[in-house]
């Protein structure tokens, strides 16, 4: 596979800003599949990892740790009810909990273009069910196992003193995983829209569409925006990217297509870092609308895991080893932030564009709560 490899620990630092995703927040076997043991992966093994590259933040998400809430609706037009029963393929409208933000453990880090966005959604449908989503605007995961994700994060620890990862260790990691290059080049050369209104964000991990009529069918998706700018980007202010997105969604409704990607004869369905066929057959399924952004101090979305496992009913989970694994690490991330003090928010709405944040002030004492379904 060819692809860019020059740039050492650089390169491989742009990848983690990708590997280190929302919804890839980390990966971890789960201990009920019985993957747990000292020689392996687990979520403390993996948050650890993660914390050793961006540091610890108490109070946030172990990863993505910057964001804000969102909310609005979805609404079905049953292209899809063919493939699947779920209740987000009726024609139907539905209520929507989300949170975008920016990939990375540091909480009041500053807005760059470059840095990869993500939207978290949660579907709240009847009866009880759920479609939660973990979405990132990139075209591929950089790596394929939960191994690999944490031997990069390990690999990309900057070091005392320097700052900056360990030559050697960087330089050994990517002699033992040469099919990287293929994913970072594909990052590299990813399309940067002007901001997170008019993101395409991607489910990455495969899902099972199972039909009333017994048809299994593997598939991706994407949210889709209703119009993509990709110049003008947003300044490197603090906030650059939040605050545009504010003013967005204050002048609007920001809509998004949910695009559903059926996996072709050829198509890697384990495999998150291998892009599909571009001959693929799409079906435009619904239309996600978002009309407000809230702080994470007041925002419904502050105790919610968007943990992709959490399903509706007519969609499974496909053996991809990075999204079977996710939702054991998530709980164990969620458990933790719930004992801490709820810090100050990353991004708050209400305060006017362009204001600073400076972590070391202003945090605010009590802890986060979450109903148990909720954290579920």
């Amino acid at each position: 596979m060819a692809g860019k490899t020059s740039g050492g620990s650089g390169e491989l630092i742009r990848w983690l800003g990708v590997a280190s995703l929302p919804c890839v927040l980390a990966v971890g076997f789960a201990a009920a599949g019985g993957w747990l043991s000292p020689h392996r992966v687990t979520p403390d093994t993996l948050l650890a990892a993660l914390q050793g590259v961006d540091g610890t933040h108490p109070g946030f998400r172990r990863n993505h740790a910057k964001g804000v809430c969102v909310s609005g609706w979805f609404e079905g037009n049953g292209q899809a009810a063919s493939y699947s029963p779920a209740f987000a393929f009726d024609s139907k409208r539905v209520p929507v909990i989300g949170r975008f933000a920016l990939a990375g453990g540091m909480p009041y880090q500053g807005d760059a273009p470059g840095k990869v966005r993500s939207m978290a959604l949660a579907l709240k449908g009847p009866d009880g069910q759920e479609w939660r989503m973990g979405l990132n605007d990139i075209p591929v995961f950089p790596v394929s196992t939960p191994q690999e994700f944490q031997a990069l994060q390990q690999a990309v620890r900057p070091l005392e003193g320097t700052g900056k990862p360990d030559p050697l260790a960087v330089r050994t990691f990517r002699a033992a995983h040469p099919w990287l290059a293929s994913a970072g080049k594909a990052l590299a050369d990813r399309p940067i829209t002007s901001g997170f209104e008019n993101d395409t964000y991607r489910s990455l991990d495969s899902f099972v569409l199972h039909g009333a009529d017994g048809r299994s069918t593997a598939m991706r998706f994407a949210m889709v925006p209703e119009e993509q700018k990709f110049a003008d980007l947003p300044g490197r202010g603090e906030n650059a990217s939040f605050d545009q997105l504010d003013e967005a969604v204050s002048a609007h409704p920001l809509r998004w297509t949910l695009v559903l990607t059926l996996a072709g004869a050829g198509d890697a369905v384990n495999d998150p870092s291998r892009i599909w066929s571009a001959q693929d057959r799409q079906i435009a399924a619904g239309t996600l609308t978002l009309t407000r952004l809230a702080s994470e101090k007041e925002g419904d979305c502050t105790g919610i895991t968007f943990d992709p496992l959490i399903l509706p009913e007519g969609v499974a989970a496909s053996d991809d080893p990075v999204l079977q694994a996710r939702s054991a690490t998530y709980m164990r991330s969620f458990a933790e932030r719930s004992r801490e003090k709820r810090p100050r928010p990353a991004f708050d709405p209400a305060v006017s564009p362009g204001g600073k944040t400076d972590e070391k002030s202003g945090a605010t004492p009590g802890s986060e709560s979450a109903s148990p379904e909720k954290a579920s």
